[in-house]
């Protein structure tokens, strides 16, 4: 991770217009067909979340944008990413969860199942803060249409949010929310990488 001067930057001018703006968070929703990821993740004994994060990290991991993020009033440059999940831990209330993305899906599966479980038992958050990190929450257990993240001030850090899938008959889908900061990416930054992670859903192999 290191700083960068936004003025040689492709995000010169969204870095002056959006930095001080109340509000510089956009959210887009769509709706993603999951039956193929549904399918893999019963056949192969794999969590479906698990495998929403590794499609989530795929989809950005092509996408330069992700790899830069402003943090407080410097725009800083990653060379890796993670993608967060919350996770419930055993006191009932909730911790985040880092986990550095691997391109292997196998090695992305230990540490999911590594840290997840390590975070749930031990009530602490686990951060990876040379990584640009995606957050994610899922409401698995609710249906819920979309939802719009908080914006603190402090986290500009993108971040998507997902609830219970929609069966009906052999089909299943899920409604995602995405919420980007304006500096960090374009909308047509933020459709492409959901119209990636439609496509990485749909090639996962069962």
């Amino acid at each position: 991770m290191k700083e960068i001067d936004p003025k040689e930057t492709t995000r010169a001018y969204a870095f002056e217009m959006w930095m001080d703006a109340p509000m510089p968070m956009l959210t887009f929703f769509k709706t993603l067909d999951v039956t193929r990821l549904a399918r893999t993740a019963r056949r192969r004994g794999l969590k479906f979340n698990m495998l929403m994060c590794w499609c989530v990290g795929r989809a950005a991991s092509g996408i330069k944008k992700f790899y830069t993020l402003p943090v407080g009033r410097k725009l800083m440059r990653y060379d890796r990413l993670a993608v967060c999940a919350i996770v419930a831990n055993r006191k009932g209330e909730v911790s985040s969860c880092d986990i550095p993305f691997s391109d292997d899906l196998r090695r992305f599966n230990a540490d999911y199942l590594r840290l997840t479980r390590r975070v749930a038992e031990e009530c602490r958050d686990h951060d990876l803060p040379e990584s640009m990190v995606i957050g994610t929450s899922a409401l698995a257990g609710y249906g819920i249409d979309g939802a719009v993240g908080m914006y603190s001030g402090v986290f500009n850090n993108p971040f998507l949010i997902w609830g219970r899938y929609r069966r009906r008959l052999w089909k299943r889908t899920l409604t995602v929310s995405f919420q980007f900061h304006h500096t960090q990416m374009d909308g047509a930054h933020a459709a492409r990488f959901l119209e990636n992670l439609q496509k990485e859903i749909s090639g996962l192999k069962g």
